[in-house]
């Protein structure tokens, strides 16, 4: 049974605009920026020096490490991993002269995904679920489920299960796998890969 989430705990020096909602047990630490506008969910951590844009939605359980910025028109689902000094964007063309705040292009990183230290998502990208970002890519198109990425630009090197335990499976046509961790059994049905239900697995 899960301990009561305790309420949430903002430091001294943080900001945390007037509307922003956070959930409970949500902590937001040193030097960190949340506008009135974010939607935070419960028991996120937010580290060092992090930045939530007025358009963001931020699910619950999410880590985000020291240095992040959420810019607005971002979106992590429930048990994201943001590792230290990853970067989001939201215009593609970026120009100090011209406004393009109407061109944002909505980044979504779905349910469990990690993205490692220093990478980059570019925007108007969909990461899939339990995705694994490695350290220093840049991510210019939609990530599939389970799929583990790495290079500049981003490319699948493998696959990966639930609990961060890389499967030996080929990248293309059909294949299935166990987590040796959790013995949880992962089909691959013409290159995609999804986690079996569990009387599937009997």
């Amino acid at each position: 049974m899960n301990a009561p989430l305790e309420t949430n705990a903002v430091h001294a020096s943080a900001i945390v605009d007037e509307g922003a909602v956070l959930g409970p047990g949500t902590r937001v630490w040193h030097f960190s920026h949340v506008c009135g506008g974010a939607r935070i969910g419960a028991g996120c951590s937010l580290g060092q020096n992090v930045f939530v844009g007025n358009d963001v939605v931020i699910g619950n359980r999410v880590k985000i490490q020291n240095n992040v910025s959420v810019y607005d028109a971002v979106t992590l689902e429930d048990e994201v991993f943001c590792g230290p000094s990853m970067v989001f964007t939201n215009v593609y063309n970026p120009r100090s002269g011209i406004v393009r705040k109407d061109q944002y292009r909505r980044t979504l990183v779905r349910h469990g995904a990690s993205i490692g230290a220093n990478a980059t998502i570019v925007c108007g990208v969909t990461v899939g679920a339990y995705a694994f970002i490695g350290a220093g890519a840049v991510v210019k198109r939609d990530v599939p489920d389970f799929a583990l990425m790495a290079g500049v630009p981003a490319r699948q090197v493998g696959w990966i299960s639930r609990f961060g335990e890389r499967l030996p499976l080929r990248l293309g046509g059909n294949g299935e796998a166990t987590c040796p961790h959790t013995g949880e059994v992962y089909q691959l049905v013409k290159g995609v890969c999804s986690l079996l239900p569990p009387h599937s697995q009997l």
